[in-house]
């Protein structure tokens, strides 16, 4: 089936139908809904590839996320997904697995496929990607931090400061005896920023940081009985465990109560990113709040200004914040 079974059909032109199948198009009303009605009828499937070659359109963006399990890569993925359908655009999705030397590949191989867009997370890069990202003259949009030094476009929190805004909450609790639980080998990670924002909080008050860690990223909740050992191993007179997420936290609280402690009342537990677990799990958890679908429906939107800003130029950078705010909950109560 071809463009040009469809116009004999109908008695018109391929040019016709063609600029029918357009979003945008000038084409007469009844005339483009003759035409989707043959397409629908006779199953035709347009050749997006030789149309994006016409008209430098490829129809896509592209997302990189560390871990596709991870319900708020999830949410953000179908936020954005959500609003790039309303401009007639479609989400390639590539899952990075925290590596950044997959990323590159991954990079590349969506760049020879010549998307509209790239969303990145930022959770350190490969030098290899800047050249790349350079000579393909689309917009880059990292997101789930800000960046110091930012490639493009952002949408995103600073973890480090959400981190330390919710650590100095837990200390103006009355919490001194605050050990961080984290992931190993996480150079330049998100993680390694929210541990950061730990030790300034610390230091802050005058306390000494009290630092864990149990491998690789990401820390899961089947982590959380080797963590909880390895806090009192080092740290037996922990009276808070503060986690690099609210997964981790989760696991950190189950192993407290197989152990018959109370949460928290024997040890209290923190997270971060307010995960659906962390507020639906028993006692809930005290964490950073984010939305996630904020930062795919920002993201997109960007998307929409870059392309509304340019065609010959690119538009200066766009730098977008979204809140990351402390939630104390049941996991850190006080008594009385």
């Amino acid at each position: 089936m071809r463009m040009q079974d469809i116009a004999r059909r109908l008695g018109i032109s391929a040019m016709t139908v063609s600029r029918a199948l357009k979003s945008d198009s000038s084409v007469a009303p009844a005339t483009r809904a003759a035409v989707l009605k043959a397409i629908e009828e006779l199953g035709y499937v347009p050749n997006q590839i030789a149309g994006s070659l016409s008209s430098s359109r490829s129809g896509f963006a592209a997302i990189l996320v560390p871990s596709l399990n991870n319900p708020h890569f999830s949410e953000t993925v179908l936020a954005l997904g959500n609003a790039l359908h309303d401009r007639t655009m479609q989400l390639l999705i590539g899952n990075t697995d925290y590596d950044r030397h997959k990323e590159a590949e991954l990079v590349r191989a969506f760049l020879a496929r010549k998307p509209e867009a790239i969303i990145l997370t930022s959770d350190g890069h490969d030098p290899r990607i800047l050249p790349m990202l350079a000579k393909a003259k689309i917009p880059v949009i990292e997101i789930w931090d800000l960046p110091a030094r930012p490639i493009q476009h952002v949408v995103g929190f600073s973890n480090q400061l959400a981190m330390r805004g919710l650590i100095a909450a837990l200390i103006g609790e009355g919490y001194s005896r605050i050990t961080y639980l984290g992931e190993a080998d996480d150079a330049d990670t998100r993680g390694a920023s929210r541990r950061l924002g730990y030790c300034e909080a610390m230091a802050a008050a005058g306390l000494a940081p009290r630092l864990c860690s149990i491998g690789r990223p990401p820390a899961t909740m089947s982590d959380g009985e080797r963590g909880l050992e390895t806090v009192l191993a080092a740290y037996p007179d922990t009276e808070l465990v503060a986690c690099v997420s609210d997964p981790l936290a989760f696991g950190v609280i189950a192993a407290c109560q197989r152990r018959g402690w109370a949460v928290p009342g024997r040890m209290a537990v923190s997270g971060f990113g307010d995960f659906e677990i962390a507020r639906i799990a028993v006692p809930a958890i005290t964490t950073v709040q984010i939305d996630a679908g904020q930062i795919g429906r920002e993201a997109g939107a960007i998307i929409g200004e870059a392309f509304k800003a340019r065609r010959d130029a690119m538009p200066a950078a766009i730098i977008r914040p979204v809140p990351a705010l402390p939630c104390l909950r049941a996991s850190t109560a006080k008594a009385g």
